[in-house]
């Protein structure tokens, strides 16, 4: 019986072979990118790491956000040659921003999922280019307009310019101190019988213009 079915099988799939295609024969794959001379490497202090460590339950404000102690990480972006790019600030936990747009989210109560924890903010502050303060500049229609804002707003483009422009120059070197201040919501809207992890995760993506 064995024999017999693995003949039929090996016939069946034969025949499906055979039979002639209707449809489009072939599928096409396209690649695409672009070689460049210029690159560039950012990098944060502390490896991005932000840990609040423990923060009790009892300490938290009961209908209004607490709001942690603010940090600071050290931002360098090094060019090989001087290179005109953007950062933007890309929320992975934006479905649980409690202020789309504005605030990035801390993420969901792993007990609770549809608890959203609360909100974090982005901030660049003593921004050096080439060893010169510039103006961080920032544009919420992808670089059509630009305007004076340290404030690094969910998926806002950031540039940097020398004093007295609005339009982003290139730089070899930036540095910065990016400001990040961490607010837990109200505590009445959580299920705090557990301890509950933050989970705020945000790149700052790096796009050549």
């Amino acid at each position: 019986m064995n024999t017999l079915s693995s003949r039929l099988v090996t016939l069946y799939f034969l025949y499906l072979a055979a039979v002639p295609a209707f449809g489009a024969s072939t599928a096409e794959v396209t690649v695409t990118g672009t070689i460049t001379p210029n690159a560039c490497t950012p990098a944060l202090s502390e490896n991005g790491i932000v840990d609040h460590g423990l923060v009790p339950a009892r300490s938290l404000n009961q209908y209004e956000f607490s709001v942690l102690p603010s940090r600071t990480l050290d931002l360098t972006v090094s060019c090989n040659e001087p290179v005109l790019y953007v950062l933007v600030g890309v929320d992975n936990r934006a479905d649980s921003s409690v202020g789309p747009g504005f605030y990035y989210g801390l993420g969901n109560n792993i007990h609770a999922p549809s608890e959203r924890l609360g909100s974090v903010s982005l901030a660049y502050r003593n921004v050096m280019g080439d060893g010169e303060p510039v103006l961080v500049l920032a544009s919420s229609n992808q670089g059509v307009t630009w305007f004076p804002e340290s404030n690094a707003y969910p998926d806002n483009y950031m540039g940097f310019a020398h004093p007295g422009t609005l339009v982003p120059d290139p730089h070899r070197l930036i540095t910065a101190t990016l400001h990040i201040n961490t607010s837990i919501n109200a505590a009445a809207y959580l299920t705090l019988t557990q301890e509950v992890p933050l989970d705020g995760s945000i790149v700052l993506d790096l796009r050549y213009l």
